[in-house]
């Protein structure tokens, strides 16, 4: 399974700096990377960039939806469904509209605001955490309710600000830069190490509330820190480009299936390796299905995640079929059956 995924990686990778206009060939790659010619520009600060975000963007969606399914012990427990997605782009849209004067470099804190103000809001109401189940419902409450503060915002906006707001919302990657992968770097280097601390109680938690209390883990607290984590992996993805939706959802059961024995450790990375490698494969029909206009990458997402997701979960709760025994007066049908012939054979 490695192997696969490696492939479809590099696959991937090919595609998406080979394909397009001016198409490279996958030979001249190693060449293109190193020249001043119009290649060169074009793989070097255009589609390099472009993809290297998209696989940080995919590995940080991927992880953070593992964390909330693990941490909440549902498989529905996503970004989208718990108001952090939707806080985010909040924070993110509600400055353009207002026509507030933003630097560039504090649309991520813009973002990690709004996706703590939807996180904390779904703990308060959900009572922190002391019922997964609630935290889950609560928080597509939240979610229902920021989307509808992102209705009112479009409805204000004008109609060029309303363009740039719906192609946010829909995930995007265009015209990215090498400035937005290094200003994700940050915040990885801040998320990566709590994510190593919090996979052995992400384990823990699997086993369920009261076993986790028996071994020492504070529940509610260990949820709220998975909240947290996976805010601050998930704002500033947001910030960059926009709330690519379902792959937080995919990813996870994409995980699962490649390998169902393993432990916390191993599918988160196998989620962010999913992750990334979803929205690398999405971001392709994105840039090419429609040239030269481009798509946004969510709306591809989404129509992939969406049947994917629903044939996961539809054959992840598929029961197995388990032979029950006969009853005993079942066997002894025949041989009463078959009496009345054999004394006639007999005659």
């Amino acid at each position: 399974m490695p192997l696969c995924l490696g492939a479809v990686a590099l696959a991937g990778a090919v595609c998406a700096l080979s394909l397009g206009t001016p198409y490279v060939p996958p030979a001249a790659l190693p060449a293109a990377l190193g020249s001043d010619g119009l290649a060169g520009l074009v793989v070097t600060e255009l589609r390099l960039p472009r993809m290297v975000l998209a696989l940080i963007a995919g590995a940080c969606l991927g992880a953070a939806g593992l964390v909330l399914q693990e941490a909440l012990r549902n498989p529905l427990a996503v970004p989208e469904m718990l108001g952090v997605s939707s806080g985010a782009a909040l924070g993110v849209a509600a400055p353009l509209v207002l026509a507030l004067a933003v630097p560039l470099g504090l649309q991520p804190f813009l973002a990690l605001a709004g996706a703590a103000l939807g996180g904390l809001l779904t703990l308060v109401a959900a009572g922190f955490g002391r019922s997964p189940s609630a935290v889950l419902l609560t928080g597509a409450a939240v979610a229902a309710a920021l989307q509808a503060a992102l209705l009112v915002l479009m409805v204000m906006a004008d109609q060029l600000d309303l363009q740039l707001i719906y192609r946010y919302l829909l995930g995007s990657l265009s015209a990215r830069t090498w400035d937005d992968v290094t200003g994700l770097l940050p915040w990885l280097a801040a998320a990566v190490p709590a994510l190593v601390l919090c996979v052995p109680v992400l384990g823990v938690l699997r086993l369920g509330d009261d076993d986790a209390r028996a071994l020492g883990v504070r529940v509610e607290r260990a949820r709220v820190a998975a909240l947290g984590i996976a805010v601050v992996l998930i704002a500033p993805v947001v910030a960059v480009c926009g709330p690519v939706a379902w792959v937080g959802f995919l990813a996870p059961h994409l995980a699962r299936r490649l390998r169902p024995d393993g432990g916390a450790a191993g599918w988160l990375v196998r989620s962010a390796g999913c992750g990334a490698i979803v929205v690398l494969c999405a971001d392709q029909p994105a840039r090419l299905a429609l040239a030269p206009v481009e798509t946004p990458v969510g709306a591809w997402t989404a129509l992939v995640g969406v049947p994917v997701g629903v044939l996961l979960l539809k054959r992840g709760r598929r029961p197995a079929r388990v032979r029950r025994p006969l009853p005993p007066s079942l066997p002894q049908a025949p041989t009463a059956l078959a009496a009345p012939v054999l004394r006639k054979a007999e005659r």
